[in-house]
């Protein structure tokens, strides 16, 4: 029985997506497990460490099980790494019978960690080009109405209260610029995490010589896995498994604000925006008019869960001299759990923000409800030069006093004000008291973010 939402037979895919749990899954780990075993079997067999049929017969029995000719004795394998502690010598065991008589080439000159963080290395950049594809798509919606709702007022509220005006298409073209920075550091971190592990024991290489055939197999071995080379063993420096995470949990916390807006928006004191509508989605089992934001929530909790994941990423980097003697274990919670989560966040915001269904009109309602109080500093901006700051803010704060006291439109006191009508006209106070009027650099700002599309 499944324990946990990502591989529950109810939650898991309100939580995370198949296709993560596919490369995240036993099956995908053992697999680039066996798929890196071969590789150095190649390897080693070009610089004519092992003989070349020895690598193909390896090379073969990795294909045989890929394929499902050959199935894994799975049983026995859990039974052993229970034992053991940790599943590569009883997988090299079994991948060896399969090989034959080559079976005694198999894992040569590596040790369990190698081909663990080299596995997981792959599950990583498989991990990544889902976790981009989604983004990718998330981003387009975002500027979709960001473009489309460029010049659309509503109130901008800080503390949750009314600040000052901006637009729809501002408030989403923020959301966006944040997610486009996390997909250039997805993109920066490739380089320092794609990274073959390959050091032997202590990772030094040295039951592989003490001359440059070690380091020429590790070359071998990243060019085999379309991996990167690093300049020396990195299993005791685990800073890049790390930045995957923090990354993930950026991510997720980016995609927790858009929908922590969200769900704010969608409340009936709000509702100027909703999730798409499903019918029955976020339905409630007592109040038949409920239309819950679901997938607003599911985001939430998800960057909640990932932050966890992170810190516990920050302490697997520290271990102890040359193997760590439970920081890695750590890892083996918290990478495919980070995936799972940020897979499940993005599926979810995917489909809230390419559905999101938004009220221009509620927000032009929202915006009037303070009677121009919204716009209290236009008007101040425009008497400052004729009365100085100071003078000015009073003399508004005064106003907006009265307004809020006699229930009045901000308007209607300011004409009534003699030092501030006199200063400025009614057609210049009728101009500053529209929140069309004030909406600063918001919309060029939307542009410039759209222009780098």
């Amino acid at each position: 029985m499944p324990m946990g939402v990502l591989n529950s037979a109810i939650f898991a895919d309100m939580f995370g997506t198949p296709a993560m749990r596919d490369v995240f899954g036993d099956e995908a780990f053992l697999a680039r497990c066996i798929e890196v075993e071969a590789a150095l079997a190649r390897a080693h067999s070009r610089l004519g460490i092992i003989p070349a049929e020895a690598a193909a017969a390896i090379s073969q029995a990795e294909r045989a099980v890929a394929n499902g000719q050959v199935g894994l004795d799975l049983t026995r394998l859990k039974k052993e790494t229970e034992t053991v502690g940790y599943p590569i010598l009883p997988l090299v065991r079994q991948l060896a019978d399969l090989a034959g008589e080559a079976g005694r080439y198999f894992h040569w000159g590596a040790t369990t960690q190698d081909i663990m963080d080299t596995a997981a290395v792959l599950q990583i950049r498989a991990g990544l080009g889902l976790i981009e594809e989604d983004l990718t798509a998330a981003r387009k919606h975002l500027a979709a109405l960001a473009r489309r709702y460029r010049d659309t007022p509503m109130a901008g509220r800080t503390h949750l209260q009314h600040a000052l005006p901006v637009t729809f298409g501002y408030k989403a073209a923020v959301w966006l610029s944040a997610l486009d920075r996390h997909a250039d550091r997805l993109r920066e971190l490739r380089p320092r995490v794609l990274l073959a592990q390959f050091g032997g024991a202590a990772g030094t290489l040295a039951s592989l010589g003490n001359g440059e055939e070690g380091l020429r197999t590790r070359a071998e071995l990243a060019r085999e896995l379309a991996l990167g080379d690093p300049l020396i063993t990195w299993h005791a420096a685990r800073d890049g498994i790390a930045e995957t995470i923090q990354v993930l949990a950026l991510l997720a916390g980016s995609l927790g604000k858009i929908a922590f807006d969200v769900m704010l928006m969608s409340a009936t004191e709000f509702g100027e925006a909703a999730e798409p509508f499903v019918a029955g989605r976020g339905s409630s089992s007592t109040m038949p008019q409920k239309r819950n934001p679901i997938s607003c929530e599911l985001i939430l909790a998800a960057a909640k869960v990932l932050r966890q994941q992170a810190g516990l990423a920050l302490d697997a980097i520290i271990t102890d001299f040359e193997r760590a003697t439970g920081p890695w274990h750590v890892e083996w919670v918290a990478l495919p759990e980070a995936f799972g989560y940020a897979a499940g966040a993005l599926h979810q915001a995917r489909f809230m923000l390419g559905g999101l269904i938004v009220d221009a009109s509620r927000m032009e309602k929202n915006l009037a409800m303070t009677h121009g109080l919204i716009v209290a500093e236009a008007v101040m901006m425009g008497l400052a030069p004729f009365t100085g700051r100071n003078d000015a803010h009073d003399l508004v704060y005064d106003a907006c006093r009265v307004a809020i006291e006699t229930d009045r439109p901000l308007l209607d006191v300011l004409l009534k004000t003699p030092a501030v009508a006199g200063a400025l006209g009614a057609d210049k106070l009728r101009a500053l008291t529209d929140p069309a009027n004030y909406l600063g650099a918001g919309p060029a700002m939307v542009d410039r973010v759209l222009a780098t599309r």
